[in-house]
């Protein structure tokens, strides 16, 4: 076994292991079905899903099913949380709709753009390696798992408040976030499918007041489920709070804003008009 074949398998072996103390800590004071912690069977779906799915992916070493998969892995297992979790309350239905809202809406965006791309070159490497590939769907668990945290232990905690001024506040934010992606992902695919706008940056609308206007209407709107879910939290229950902060890292210092800032400086540096937009235009959080 290769070097990067060695190191991709502890990795993996690592973040199961970090999903299986995440699904512990959030089991914590939750509901159960048929003696089995309804939190900690989520997270072990989650990954589950995306190991069966990585069997056709890599047999056909295609990566295009591969953010689809993830936004499937949401609505799935929330729907079912909500199903066999006792005692469903309106807080719960309210995180499951706002999860399911998204999941649908970002899954779809993403599916088709890789569609009409043909491919994510992020995995030209990657997917030429049976453990590497397999890395990067299993992180994908923990990513879901992580990210969902907020919700799914809100769904299935054992306490219920009824709906209170966090979840007012909680859906107020979410759905700024969520306004905010939605535009920008629209304003920026219009410009990308205009032939003028060939081999340019773009720097109108949103992405006039923020260089990822999008991240930060993801950051905001997990935010806005974190709220909502704070009232039921208890013990080792507040992992779940790890979702808006692991969003916020992820985004800010591993794959989101770093690698595109990179590729940006590499097609546009240097010149006058994308060093001004750089310059004068926040890297996430929007100037008015």
């Amino acid at each position: 076994m290769k070097k990067q074949d060695r190191v991709s398998l502890i990795v993996s072996l690592l973040v199961v292991a970090i999903g299986a103390l995440v699904a512990w800590a959030g089991s914590q004071g939750g509901a159960t079905a048929g003696g089995i912690p309804v939190f900690a069977l989520a997270v072990g779906i989650a990954f589950a899903i995306q190991w069966v799915v990585y069997i056709h992916a890599w047999l056909n070493r295609t990566e295009k099913y591969f953010d689809l998969t993830g936004a499937l892995t949401y609505i799935s297992i929330t729907a079912l949380l909500l199903i066999i979790t006792p005692g469903v309350d309106a807080r719960a239905l309210l995180l499951g709709a706002l999860v399911v809202i998204w999941a649908l809406r970002l899954g779809t965006f993403l599916f088709r753009r890789v569609s009409r791309a043909g491919k994510d070159d992020r995995f030209d490497k990657l997917k030429t390696s049976f453990f590497r590939f397999l890395n990067v769907w299993t992180i994908q668990g923990l990513w879901v798992t992580f990210t969902a945290a907020a919700a799914w232990v809100g769904i299935t905690s054992s306490e219920r408040v009824g709906l209170d001024a966090f979840a007012i506040v909680g859906a107020l934010v979410w759905a700024v976030g969520f306004g905010i992606e939605a535009i920008a992902d629209l304003q920026k695919s219009r410009f990308n499918a205009d032939p003028a706008n060939k081999g340019r940056f773009i720097n109108t609308g949103l992405w006039s007041k923020s260089r990822h206007p999008n991240y930060f209407g993801e950051i905001l709107l997990w935010v806005g489920v974190a709220i909502i879910a704070i009232p039921v939290l208890s013990g080792w229950q507040w992992v779940a709070i790890i979702s808006p902060l692991f969003v916020t890292l992820l985004l800010t210092r591993v794959s989101g804003v770093p690698l595109l800032e990179k590729k940006a400086d590499t097609r546009w540096g240097g010149q006058a008009d994308y060093e001004a937009y750089k310059k004068n235009t926040p890297v996430l959080i929007p100037r008015p």
